[in-house]
């Protein structure tokens, strides 16, 4: 039986990987037509961003919204395939609700629609990911029955009606992390790609073999993403990627009975939301700055690293803790 799940995961991951790279093509010239580029931020954390715009002043009018490239194949052969709803229509549900979410800001910052040209407003974004986030823990509380916290090793708490806000915290905060890191031509891409492998193994070892043939084509999708936005990119993910995705990875986190195991798993995101929250208490309390830019891999190219240096540098990081994460999920209980 273990052979056949072995199967359906490696098909799915292969055949979403297909799905993308015969895609990119027909998206990526819509994308060109159209003139669907990123246009560069001028704010930054606290002010002005003199350093970013410097370092990517290259960049703009890249085209955006190749995370479209992702989700879209991801949901369409998760649909076509009627798996299990009981082990993937909540990541189904974030993948495409956040995902369209993410692809509206991204639009309305193309065409300069929005405060300073930038999109949707942060606060609106954030009530939309409270909503989503709701409508997910309502479903893990009510009709999932998970109403306790997983310590790895330790055991289980119950926590009662609490899930709800936990759960709502760690998936707006795990959407905001993983949207913070994409900065760099591939860095998210590859980050998300080694974190959804990870949950994908832990969810199989969790014999939760639906939702880790989900991660599977998440992660094939992925791959091919990266060919094409590996630096020099050819287009970037944007918010339709990042949001959908980040947002993704905490429910398959929650699904797993794993979000202690989510900031071992996801140690960049963490790191890079954190440098953005150091930055700005620094800046309003001390008035100076720690980094010479945010998110921190912006700092790390600022001191003159190479951008290649700091995204396969960073990758490095995030397999390590992957593993170690994975390790502690495993040996841990998992669910």
């Amino acid at each position: 039986m273990e052979t056949i799940y072995l199967t359906n995961i490696f098909f799915l991951s292969t055949l979403s990987f297909v799905a993308a790279m015969a895609a990119t093509p027909v998206w990526s010239g819509i994308l060109y037509k159209y003139h669907l580029g990123k246009r560069l931020r001028t704010t930054g954390v606290g002010g002005g961003a003199p350093i970013f715009r410097k370092l990517h002043a290259a960049k703009a009018g890249t085209p955006t919204m190749g995370g479209i490239l992702i989700w879209v194949p991801v949901a369409a052969l998760t649909l076509l395939l009627n798996f299990d709803r009981g082990e993937t229509w909540l990541p189904l549900f974030t993948i495409v609700s956040v995902g369209a979410i993410g692809a509206l800001d991204d639009y309305l910052n193309i065409r300069g629609i929005g405060p300073s040209g930038g999109g949707i407003r942060f606060r609106h974004k954030l009530v939309a990911q409270l909503a989503i986030g709701g409508v997910g823990a309502w479903w893990f509380y009510d009709k999932l029955d998970y109403v306790s916290l997983h310590v790895p090793a330790v055991g289980d708490f119950t926590i009662g009606w609490l899930y709800i806000p936990v759960f709502i915290i760690v998936m707006v905060a795990t959407t905001t992390a993983v949207n913070e890191s994409d900065g760099l031509d591939g860095l998210a891409g590859g980050l998300l790609a080694i974190a959804f492998t990870a949950f994908g193994a832990l969810s199989y070892v969790n014999e939760l073999y639906l939702l880790a043939a989900f991660c599977g084509s998440v992660v094939g999708a992925l791959l091919a993403f990266l060919w094409f936005n590996i630096h020099p990119a050819r287009f970037f993910m944007g918010d339709t990627g990042s949001m959908a995705l980040g947002a993704t990875l905490a429910v398959v986190a929650a699904l797993n009975d794993a979000m202690l195991i989510l900031p071992i798993v996801g140690f960049v995101f963490v790191v890079e939301a954190v440098s953005v929250i150091v930055q700005l208490l620094s800046k309003k309390f001390l008035g100076r700055k720690i980094f010479h830019s945010t998110p921190i891999h912006h700092h790390f190219e600022a001191i003159g690293w190479p951008e290649t240096k700091v995204t396969m540098r960073f990758w490095i990081i995030g397999a390590v803790f992957a593993v170690i994460g994975l390790v502690a999920g495993v040996v841990g209980g998992g669910s």
